[in-house]
This record gives C-alpha cells, sequence and structure tokens, in this order.
C-alpha cells in the first residue's frame, strides 16, 4: 500500500470544554465514515479506560484515521486526533495540535463558551490551526445557536457566521462537518525526498509490543527495518513495525509526509520516549529539531502510602506498572513516623493525581492513604546555590535560606454574573492578585494570578460550590516568585508529627493552624492523660486545642472512713498521670490523619 498524496491528507484535533461533546463527534464520524461496523461501535470508541468512560473525560491522547469519499468524487484520508481537554494535560494537548494543521473547535449551543473551550482555542491558534466551529447539541430545546456564534465572535474573534449546526447524538449535520474538515482544513506540507523528521506525539505501554510510539511525519519516510534515533533522548532503536489506526492497529508498508501512525521498536519503557521528541534517522539524521520539545515537570507532590503496612511491596509494583504506561508522573521512596513506608509521588496538577491514585486503588486493589499536596519551592540558599524543596518535612534550617519562591498561576475564571462577588472574594482570601475583569455576554471572565500553594488545596471545590457548578476554571502556570512563606508544623504531646507539616503564607498560617488543631482534637481519642495539640513556626506557638483526660474513679472503693484516705488516692493517681504523660505515646489513628489531610474549609 503506498502513501497517500499528500493534498488528499487532513489532519485535526476536536477542541472542546469537558462535556460539550467532543468524544460523541469523534464516534459519529468514525461511522459515518465506515470506519467501524455497526456492531464493533460503543460509545466513546476512544476514551478506552474505565475512569474515562465514568467520568466522561479524556485523559489520554487517541488518534483514528478515517476513510472519506468527499462530494467532489476523491478519497480523502482524514486523521482525527482525540486530546485530553483538562489543563493538566495542557503540553500533551499543545504536542497533538503541533501535529495537526486544523481544529473543529467545538462549543454546546446550549452553554456557550467555557474557560476550557478558551484556553484550548488559544493554544490552536498559537499551533496555526485553521479553525473551523462547531456548534453541537442544537437537537436540545435550550439550544441558542445564534447567541453562541455571537459569544465566539465577541470572546475568541473568529467569524462563525459559516459554523457546522450539528447534534453529535443524533447524527444531524456530521455530513457537513466531514465537508468543512476536507473543503476548510488546508493539507500537511511535507517533503518526502529529505530525511526522516516525525514528531513523537504521544506514547504508552503494550504488553506485547513494548512501547508503541505515536508519530506524525514532517519530512521523510518511516518503513519497517529503519534505525530511528530520538533526538532529545539520543536513544536509537530498530524499527519492528509501522502502522495506522482504524481504531484497530493496523499495518502499512510505510508512513510518509503529513501522515500520522504509529511505530514500535524494541522499547522497553516508555520514559525513553519523551512527548514532543522529534525522531529522525540514525543515518541520515536531519539537521534541527521540531520546536516546543520540554521535558515533563511535575507540579504538584503527594505522599502515597499504604493503609496496611504490608502492602507496601505490592505498592511498589503497581507504581512501577503504571509508570511504565505514564512517563509523566514520577515517584521515589519515602518514610514516615506517622504513616510508615509509602512513596513521595509528583504529578502534572491535582486531576492527574486523582487519576493515578484511583487507578491505583481500582486496577491493584490498594488501600491509600495521600497527604497535603504540596507544590514545588525553590529555595535560595545563604550559599548562593538553589534548592527544590519537594516535601515540607524536608526543610533546611531557617537560617540557611535567604529567600523562598513559590509558584504562581495565571487562572481564568468565567462565571454568570450572580456569583461573582464570591468568586472574587475567594480569590483575595488566596491572596490572588486581579489582572483583569471584562463581561462576555451575560458572564463575567475574571484573571487572576494565584500562588498554586493555594489552589492546590480545595480551590476548585469551593469554586464549584460557590458558583453552585455554573463557574469554569483553567489555569496555567506562569512563573515562581519570592514569598513569606513559613513551615508550620503540628505537634501532639509536645512531639512534631512529619506528616502534618506544611509550608503557609505567615498572614494565612494562623488560621491554618487553628482549623488544623480544632480538627484534630475531635479526631484523636482520649487518652488516660491530658494532650496538648498545638501548631507551631520555628519555636513559637501560634494556636492550641487540649484534648482532656479521660476520669477513671480511683475513689469508688473508699465509703466512709477519714477524708485523707481519699486524698491519698488521687495523689497517688496525680503522680501516675504525670509519669504518664511525660513517657505516654499518643496513638493517633489512620483515620485522623486522613481526615485532617482533607481540611480547609
Amino acid at each position: 500500500m503506498t502513501s497517500h498524496p499528500i493534498d488528499t491528507i487532513r489532519n485535526f484535533s476536536i477542541v472542546a470544554h469537558i462535556d460539550h461533546g467532543k468524544s460523541t463527534l469523534a464516534d459519529r464520524l468514525i461511522q459515518q465514515t465506515g470506519t467501524l461496523t455497526a456492531r464493533e461501535m460503543t460509545e466513546q470508541v476512544l476514551d478506552n479506560m474505565d475512569i474515562e468512560k465514568e467520568r466522561g473525560i479524556t485523559i489520554k491522547a487517541q488518534t483514528v484515521r478515517l476513510e472519506y469519499r468527499a462530494q467532489d468524487g476523491k478519497d480523502y484520508v482524514l486523521n482525527l486526533m482525540d486530546t485530553p481537554g483538562h489543563v493538566d494535560f495542557a503540553y500533551e494537548v499543545s504536542r497533538s495540535l503541533a501535529a495537526c494543521e486544523g481544529s473543529l473547535l467545538v462549543v454546546d449551543a446550549s452553554q456557550g463558551v467555557e474557560a476550557q473551550t478558551l484556553a484550548n482555542v488559544y493554544q490552536a491558534l498559537d499551533a496555526n490551526h485553521e479553525i473551523v466551529p462547531v456548534l453541537n447539541k442544537i437537537d436540545l430545546p435550550a439550544a441558542e445557536p445564534d447567541r453562541v456564534k455571537e459569544q465566539i465572535e465577541e470572546v475568541i474573534g473568529l467569524d462563525a457566521s459559516d459554523a457546522v449546526p450539528i447534534s453529535a447524538k443524533t447524527g444531524i449535520g456530521i455530513d457537513l462537518v466531514l465537508e468543512a474538515i476536507v473543503q476548510r482544513l488546508p493539507p500537511p506540507k511535507g517533503d518526502e525526498t529529505a530525511p526522516l523528521k516525525a514528531l513523537l506525539v504521544d506514547s504508552w505501554y503494550d504488553a506485547y509490543l513494548g512501547v508503541v510510539v505515536l508519530v506524525r511525519i514532517v519530512d521523510g519516510v518511516l518503513k519497517k527495518g529503519m534505525t530511528i534515533k530520538m533526538m532529545g533522548t539520543g536513544a536509537v532503536y530498530g524499527v519492528d513495525k509501522v502502522g495506522v489506526f482504524r481504531p484497530k492497529m493496523t499495518d502499512v508498508a510505510r508512513l510518509g509526509p503529513g501522515e500520522v501512525g504509529f511505530l514500535t521498536g524494541s522499547i522497553k519503557e516508555v520514559a525513553d520516549t519523551a512527548v514532543g521528541d522529534t525522531i529522525t534517522e540514525d543515518k541520515k539524521p536531519t539537521a534541527a529539531m521540531l520546536p516546543g520539545f520540554k521535558p515533563v515537570q511535575p507540579v504538584v507532590f503527594c505522599g502515597l502510602f499504604p493503609v496496611d503496612a504490608a502492602d507496601f511491596e505490592d505498592l511498589r509494583a503497581a507504581m512501577g506498572r503504571l509508570r511504565l504506561n505514564d512517563a509523566s508522573f514520577s515517584y521515589e521512596m519515602e518514610t514516615s513516623a506517622a504513616l510508615g513506608f509509602g512513596f513521595r509521588c509528583g504529578f502534572l496538577g491535582l486531576l492527574h493525581l486523582e487519576i493515578i491514585q484511583e487507578r491505583l486503588e481500582r486496577e491493584f486493589n490498594l488501600d491509600l492513604i495521600s497527604t497535603a499536596p504540596s507544590v514545588v519551592y525553590h529555595l535560595n540558599m545563604r550559599d548562593g546555590t538553589i534548592k527544590e524543596l519537594h516535601n515540607p518535612a524536608d526543610m533546611p534550617d531557617v537560617m540557611k535560606i535567604e529567600t523562598i519562591e513559590e509558584p504562581w498561576i495565571r487562572a481564568t475564571i468565567l462565571t454568570p454574573d450572580e456569583y461573582l462577588g464570591g468568586i472574587l472574594k475567594l480569590c483575595q482570601d488566596r491572596r490572588g492578585v486581579q489582572i483583569d475583569l471584562n463581561y462576555v455576554g451575560k458572564r463575567a471572565m475574571v484573571i487572576y494570578d494565584l500562588p498554586l500553594n493555594e489552589v492546590v488545596f480545595d480551590f476548585y471545590d469551593r469554586l464549584k460550590s460557590i458558583s453552585k457548578g455554573y463557574a469554569s476554571f483553567d489555569y496555567a502556570v506562569t512563573d515562581y516568585r519570592e514569598g513569606d512563606l513559613v513551615k508550620m508544623s503540628i505537634l501532639v504531646n509536645a512531639e512534631p508529627v512529619d506528616a502534618l507539616s506544611m509550608l503557609v503564607h505567615r498572614d494565612r498560617a494562623e488560621s491554618r493552624g487553628r482549623a488544623m488543631c480544632e480538627k484534630l482534637k475531635d479526631l484523636i481519642p482520649r487518652h488516660l492523660f491530658q494532650i496538648p495539640v498545638q501548631a507551631a513556626i520555628g519555636g513559637k506557638i501560634i494556636a492550641r486545642e487540649t484534648i482532656r483526660a479521660l476520669s477513671k474513679d480511683v475513689t469508688a472503693k473508699c465509703y466512709g472512713g477519714d477524708a485523707t484516705r481519699k486524698r491519698k488516692l488521687l495523689e497517688k493517681q496525680k503522680e501516675g498521670k504525670k509519669r504518664m504523660r511525660q513517657f505516654g505515646r499518643v496513638e493517633i489513628p489512620q483515620e485522623a490523619f486522613i481526615a485532617a489531610l482533607k481540611m480547609d474549609s
């Protein structure tokens, strides 16, 4: 089978906010072009993880090759890239977009433009995409296509007069979409005679084939038997198999310029194939790498510990297996006096953290505790070095630190007008700096700079509850800024509990400490002696709660007689309590940790 003529190839992705019907549209396109028979069709064909189907989100980018005979009688090859919509995977999305020449912008005709729509459209525009607006769900009674067209023009500045009205669920207008892809999106450019130059879009692990690498050929030809080189990592592999996805893997003899397909070789780990890398031929390499390559940087860190210490080895094995499939997640061993052995893990963001935790619990049957998520701080030391701090418990001596820098993000929040006040207050409380506020139709669009530290905890949940779920939120990490940050430790019976220590801003330390102490007071069971629970910054106590002692009635057996007999017993008990408090160990139950780490309301 020869490569297709380059002018009949169209590479496109679908850009949309969560739940605006991206995966459903992909299903219809696959069905309409007869790529899968009716019997093979399932809902959300391209989302193949259980979590993806349940939550209705796309986590891994998927691609499928559609063959379509257009109205002009020519046969076209359409490569559809289904990208994740969530901000945590923004880098993967940017690589998928770099592999395409155009995008379908899907907007729900009843809901209009949302925050993620904006973020992803701007990414597509940065990648110089031709964009075709598509209005989905026009069969709903609440649909207002004309209002949404105006909104697209107003907010994004795209001409939406020829937007394609469709209903992906019922299949109305799907043929119009296919025609629009062929007519309005440009074909790829590329030189078949040049040395091989291909973009590594994504990779995942297959139990039989090893690592499967998704590539978009820019120049040259990729064939079985070639020896290829990854320019970013410098690794060299032989190509065993080249093919395309017609959702099922199908082998082909070669991939030419503009085509999207996969290759397998003797690649053992996904970590060896960095997303965004340039693949070239080992013997005849291309001169320059493709632009935009970045190594993966975890943003949020948290500790994961097994509830039952005996599961530690299982957890280690499970992490190794997940890491085979997801190279953007990193982990290293750590021990904690309170929780035993576990791992310190790095994630791309909060959704990524949640998904990894859920997959570990589901696919490997583990019960896990996660500590409070923290971000990466940069410590500028007095001796001129810069250290990265992932875990507040590892904080060096304060006297050696010159300044601490924390990551900041630029957040875009779209909200209906009536919730604006509450949202502005939330952002102010979280040390936000307002950059911009303007109106998009009836909705306010607020742009804030916020410290990531404040967002990691529960910002998203608070935002959703203030706005009754109507506000949409999208962010990107911008830079590191100096902050007045202190390490707050929690002391139980004068002993620090390492799992609960955290870095907080000095202004918020007291309220955060007080909330933590109040929570622990209710969570730690009473002992036979009094237990102080304190929050401290260095040697200074900023909050305290006391857990009362359980009283044991020692005078019950005294009946009658002199009062000195009773006093003698009480004195003896007092001595015992004092000694107990000195040497007694406070058992903090596992549930107390889990609940304490979920705090901050």
